[in-house]
């Protein structure tokens, strides 16, 4: 069991996005009221006064989509001012990126994941949703990674769900992004977390299968590339992005985990699949309750998460009683 040291906080559950596996439409989304969510100075109080106490010293921003959050800059230098984090870093849909790359950089955010789940402005429609021209929300998404880049995120990871039958025949079209771009583009197993509809539907492909058809084409060879994840990194001979696989459906990967998620309302999870050992923090927290407490509260689940993580892999049922949606969990 690795040391559990990394914390992925998700900043609000809403998105300007409504991508399929993550917030289908067969969901009614109840989002969370202003007054339900961490603020700033609580989020931070708790990654001083707990989390940082309890080991955690690498943290990734998240939502829903985190640039949606109005104080998502002070966040980010509160959270860097802390002399024991040692990374932080966010995940966005990229669609207000181009005009916040900057800021975030100087800032003191330095690595950057954009969901970018087709080339094809068609099919980038069906799958992020909403009523707005697919082609001019490919264009802006696509202006943010470009942004991103040259204002000097490294490594700039690319994440893509493969969903059969939707966008699994642009497998060598993003890989290909790697070649002449320090891109770095991560192929994630679809799951079934808050869309079951969709996925007994669609179902997943596994990452194997991905490798086989790249390595079938181009060759593949193993890479490095910094993060915190359960990617498997591999690398296009001659490329100078790397490929990563994150195959939580086809290779459990529940022995290496060592994080745990906050979301927006400040829920304390160990487990993306499994429900059970869920900590409010917020409660206590707005209770003036001693964060000492608090902090030992974090070390009891902690000791848990063993047992907590393999709990409904072993029993088959990966996540089947999960109610809620991807968005929700906070990705």
């Amino acid at each position: 069991m690795n040391p559990v040291d990394y914390l992925r906080i998700s900043l609000i559950d809403r998105c300007n996005f409504r991508c399929q596996y993550c917030m289908p439409d067969s969901q009614a989304l109840k989002f969370l009221g202003l007054s339900e969510v961490l603020t700033a100075s609580e989020l931070l109080a708790l990654i001083g006064e707990v989390f940082i106490p309890s080991g955690f010293t690498r943290f990734r921003l998240t939502g829903g989509e985190p640039l949606l959050r109005p104080d998502v800059l002070q966040i980010v230098e509160g959270l860097v001012a802390f002399p024991q984090v040692k990374d932080l870093a966010m995940t966005t849909n990229a669609f207000l990126l181009a005009n916040m790359a900057q800021a975030l950089y100087e800032a003191g955010l330095r690595r950057i994941n954009i969901s970018l789940d087709s080339l094809v402005p068609e099919t980038f429609t069906i799958i992020t949703g909403r009523d707005v021209q697919g082609r001019q929300r490919w264009q802006q998404v696509w202006a943010g990674i470009q942004k991103a880049y040259d204002v000097g995120f490294n490594p700039l990871k690319l994440n893509v769900v493969i969903i059969p039958g939707i966008n699994d025949h642009e497998v060598l079209d993003l890989a290909a992004l790697t070649l002449d771009r320090h891109w770095h583009v991560r192929f994630i197993e679809f799951m079934p977390i808050g869309n079951a509809d969709l996925f007994g539907d669609r179902g997943w492909i596994p990452s194997q299968d991905l490798r086989d058809q790249i390595c079938d084409h181009w060759g593949l060879q193993s890479g490095q590339v910094q993060g915190n994840g359960p990617a498997d990194v591999f690398q296009i001979p001659g490329a100078k992005g790397t490929l990563g696989f994150i195959s939580q459906m086809s290779e459990c990967f529940c022995d290496r985990c060592n994080r745990m998620r906050l979301s927006a309302d400040g829920w304390l999870r160990p487990c993306l699949l499994n429900e059970t050992g869920q900590l409010d923090l917020k409660t206590p927290l707005r209770a003036r309750v001693p964060t000492s407490l608090l902090c030992e509260q974090v070390q009891d689940l902690l000791e848990l998460k063993p047992e907590i993580n393999y709990k409904d892999r072993q029993s088959g049922t990966m996540g089947a009683s999960y109610t809620r949606t991807m968005s929700q969990i906070g990705g």
